[in-house]
């Protein structure tokens, strides 16, 4: 059983200062190379789908927070105002309400919707010392989040079109869903009262679970404040439940922000909100991703996706022309020479790495590399060449296979 804040460490991926604070782990270069590649891909299968990226402040006035309901609903989970030229602020603890006003800035037709508005984006959350732990429970998050406006009539398609794209970003990481649960609310005052739009909320949401074919149960008291929403359960190796992604349906907000788009009656009418995170907080994402893959992640996205290793001195000049190379291919190489010890010393330390490539002195003259693969298969040598089109490919298509038949 891996524990990522035990390997994470280990694997110089991320770690902790008392003078940065609790719950507040900082990136070193390995594990930013893991973030910077999920990043790139999850903006990259928004484009795809349809999405638009925006940048908005971390900050915002506590009137906003009050429009939202955030502020009657959920401040004991966010930090206290900071007093601004006679204002007060707040760290955000979510972006919808960012969304909701870039959406207000402008006027909308139906012809536009729906109109999907993604961010990965930093909020805060004021969580108490006992249980922040790794990367798991911190305080300063960044989100994979998105909001669609959409029409009443169009909110079942885009929340199966986000089921979709969470099924296709797991496929990419190698993730098994555990379960998906249909949150409702529960007893408590932490709901906005509105039974009517509740129920219908939870009506499109079990349409969708429905239709997608999916397992799935239905769990009181689980629901965001404004609204149902359809949560991906992924487990760890001792069984424990996170949530991981989101799929949520809010009359709510659009509501209380005004919002409005120009029907084909040429009257305005009410949009709605469809939130969802597809890979969830890039720190929840990679905490599971350590303990699922141990530190061998899938080859698009392990920090170093070859180690160059030159046999002797001699072919240490050829190792470095061959890791420019595959820098200038868009591959994360590094040569690891004679100098770090033996070569069986070497293989053995870059174990996690995805590809070993070998260069002796048949290799060096022959522009050939001799590959050794993670899982103990060693193809025969191959042209430089041939190697970055046989990874470039299974990288570059997301593969969590480590060779294809060629």
């Amino acid at each position: 059983m891996h524990d990522h804040r035990k390997l994470g460490r280990e694997l110089d991926l991320f770690d902790t200062d008392p003078l940065i604070g609790a719950g507040l782990p900082y990136w070193l270069p390995d594990g930013a190379a893991v973030r910077h590649a999920l990043e790139e891909y999850i903006r990259a299968a928004e484009r795809r789908a349809g999405y638009r990226h925006v940048f908005s402040p971390v900050l915002g006035k506590r009137e906003l927070y009050e429009i939202s309901g955030h502020w009657s609903h959920y401040s004991e989970d966010m930090f206290p105002p900071m007093d601004l030229g006679g204002e007060q602020v707040v760290l955000r603890p979510s972006l919808c309400p960012h969304h909701a006003l870039i959406y207000r800035s402008r006027p909308h037709s139906y012809r536009e919707l729906p109109l999907r508005m993604a961010e990965l984006g930093g909020m805060y959350r004021s969580e108490l010392s006992g249980v922040l732990g790794g990367l798991t429970r911190v305080r300063a998050i960044q989100l994979n989040d998105g909001h669609i406006f959409c029409t009443p009539d169009q909110v079942a398609d885009e929340a199966r079109g986000a089921l979709e794209l969470i099924d296709r970003a797991y496929a990419a990481l190698g993730i098994t869903a555990a379960r998906y649960r249909l949150s409702l609310p529960g007893a408590g005052g932490k709901y906005v009262a509105d039974p009517a739009l509740w129920e219908r909320s939870a009506a499109l949401l079990t349409e969708v679970l429905d239709a997608s074919g999916v397992p799935y149960e239905a769990v009181e008291g689980e629901a965001a404040f404004y609204g149902p929403k359809i949560d991906v359960q992924v487990a760890d190796s001792a069984g424990r439940e996170a949530t991981l992604s989101t799929v949520q349906v809010d009359f709510h907000q659009p509501e209380r922000f005004g919002l409005q788009y120009t029907g084909p009656d040429g009257q305005k009418h009410r949009p709605v909100m469809v939130h969802r995170a597809v890979i969830g907080s890039m720190e929840r994402v990679v905490a599971h991703l350590i303990e699922l893959h141990g530190g061998a992640f899938p080859a698009w996205l392990a920090p170093t996706q070859l180690a160059v290793l030159p046999l002797t001195g001699a072919e240490v000049p050829r190792a470095e022309a061959f890791v420019q190379r595959c820098l200038d291919r868009g591959l994360r190489a590094e040569a690891v020479g004679p100098e770090h010890g033996t070569l069986g010393a070497r293989i053995r330390a870059a174990r996690l790495v995805p590809y070993q490539a070998v260069i002796g002195p048949r290799e060096a003259a022959g522009d050939l590399i001799a590959l050794r693969l993670r899982d103990g298969r060693r193809p025969d040598p191959l042209p430089a060449e041939e190697v970055f089109r046989r990874v470039g490919a299974l990288v570059g298509a997301h593969n969590t296979a480590l060779w294809d038949a060629p």
